[in-house]
């Protein structure tokens, strides 16, 4: 499999996202990447295939640039190019939850690594012996593709929909130990910023979410594949494409993710 695929998102305050859009995609096309990257206010989420070399001189020049310096990404590997074209798109959120009194560039909410969460969930509680619940804060046709089977999922069709399904259920959450978990991280955190916003108490986010969980213990504890937003349509726990995989929606445009 000679093609990489990366996300990577970075919650930083950003000011002059026209000038910023044209630089970068004129330096992903000068380098002859396809994919989606998304600039809003809040920051920057990306998602970007390519020989590792082009890859690699994309994301070396992007941290030169002090606000994405020390971006980390998740990457898996592929036969093809999953993207039909490269499209730096301007947005109001990266990541659209609709709450704009949640600043996750102003500090990020309590992370968990997946070697802890796996931990948790071969013992059967936190270090601290309390129940741990599992956040689900994908749509339904991503959780219909894999979960954790003993997550909560809402059966949300719009990551906006998730307050909403929290306000109706706190008591669920009390005295216990939360962890929100997505696709690569985005949208876990700023829903554990939003939790913590309305008061709930030991929320975590899954740091790197389910691709960096594949990537740090292999997928145990979970059950099915990952949707991913590209033309694979998922992959499955050791980060390839999953047989028969789901096309994304065509109204998610493919960069809805992570």
């Amino acid at each position: 499999m000679s093609i990489l695929n990366i996300s990577a998102y970075r919650f930083v305050s950003l000011d002059d996202l026209p000038a910023l859009r044209e630089r970068v995609l004129a330096r992903c096309h000068a380098l002859a990447l396809k994919g989606t990257i998304l600039l809003a206010p809040e920051g920057i989420n990306l998602f970007l295939a390519g020989p590792r070399v082009a890859v690699d001189a994309f994301m070396n020049w992007l941290r030169d640039d002090p606000r994405f310096a020390g971006l980390q990404a998740k990457e898996s590997l592929s036969d093809d190019v999953p993207f039909k074209r490269m499209r730096v798109r301007l947005k109001k959120e990266i990541i659209t939850l609709r709450h704009p009194t949640i600043r996750p560039e102003g500090g990020r909410a309590p992370s968990v690594g997946a070697v802890t969460l796996k931990r948790w969930l071969d013992q059967g509680h936190d270090d601290e012996g309390r129940d741990v619940v599992l956040l689900d804060t994908r749509n339904a046709y991503e959780t219909d593709v894999g979960m954790f089977p003993q997550a909560v999922d809402y059966r949300i069709a719009s990551f906006t929909e998730l307050p909403a399904a929290l306000a109706a259920d706190q008591s669920r959450y009390v005295d216990k130990t939360v962890v929100s978990y997505c696709t690569g991280g985005i949208r876990c955190e700023k829903a554990a910023l939003h939790m913590q916003d309305v008061g709930m108490q030991r929320v975590y986010q899954l740091e790197g979410g389910i691709l960096k969980y594949f990537e740090e213990v292999g997928g145990t504890h979970w059950q099915g594949d990952c949707f991913v937003f590209d033309d694979r349509g998922a992959v499955d726990k050791t980060l390839a494409q999953a047989p028969l995989s789901p096309p994304a929606p065509e109204d998610e445009a493919k960069a809805t993710t992570a």
